[in-house]
């Protein structure tokens, strides 16, 4: 099925992309070395860009991969980044080399969120984590999100809840603000919901944040929580793929993993 698109929309799209990043019309050309000029013509639509300088713009601009293919259908050219369900055989290789890592961190937990903290895989070392959440909120696809602050889920067992849920509530306004997606904009409501009336605390800016559970009488479990992502993707689905890894944190978390 072709679709219909007005090549004069490229223009508002990169327009409306560079006022999201907060840049004049001067600082987006400081970056890419492309005249105010020029950059002024294209996005009222007097001038036409090729595939080659909507791309150029759009890396500057930090445009996620599925809104480059967006801007370029709007300029009249084909997409150029794949977009294949994770179960796809042409990702096979990537998504098999991930559940490796998942694997190779095993006893500790480790999982693999899309681009919407849906769980596409975890391992074992997970099972540990989710004693007492509600059924409903196990259902796949499990959101991470949901899961850590519902009054259901995790929430109530976080010993630190007000320091996690401000982590995880900046990564997602963040992550937000970077995509402009619908469904992470209606991730951002739901989890101010869910944080109604918590305290926030500004979050520290480093990579690895302490997670403290409760966990019976063997005492909290605490972990280091890291992220990593895939650098340079082609492809739309693996740009939002995240590992989420948990190391011990103290050697009595240690031990009870071992």
């Amino acid at each position: 099925m072709s679709i219909a698109v007005d090549a004069r929309e490229v223009g508002p799209l990169l327009r409306t992309w560079r006022e999201r990043r907060r840049l004049s019309q001067q600082d987006l050309s400081d970056r890419s070395s492309v005249s105010t000029r020029h950059l002024s013509r294209v996005e009222t639509g007097r001038a036409h860009p090729t595939p080659e300088m909507i791309l150029h713009l759009a890396d500057y601009l930090d445009v996620p991969l599925r809104e480059r293919n967006r801007l370029l259908l709007a300029g009249g050219y084909a997409p150029q980044y794949r977009d294949r369900d994770l179960d796809d055989a042409s990702v096979a290789v990537v998504m098999e080399g991930l559940r490796q890592l998942l694997d190779a961190h095993v006893p500790y937990p480790a999982l693999l969120l899309d681009d919407y903290w849906d769980v596409v895989d975890s391992n074992a070392g997970v099972d540990a984590l989710l004693e007492g959440c509600a059924p409903e909120l196990l259902e796949p696809p499990i959101n991470v999100i949901r899961l850590c602050l519902h009054r259901k889920g995790l929430a109530p067992r976080i010993n630190n809840f007000a320091e996690w849920a401000s982590h995880l509530h900046h990564q997602l306004v963040h992550r937000a603000e970077r995509t402009h997606d619908p469904r992470h904009l209606a991730l951002v409501e739901e989890a101010g919901r869910h944080l109604a009336g918590t305290h926030q605390i500004a979050p520290t800016g480093s990579p690895v944040l302490a997670l403290e559970i409760a966990a019976g009488n063997g005492g909290p479990l605490r972990f280091f929580s890291t992220s990593a992502q895939l650098t340079t993707p082609t492809d739309a689905a693996l740009e939002g793929l995240r590992l989420e890894t948990f190391l011990p944190a103290d050697e009595s978390t240690r031990r009870r993993f071992a």
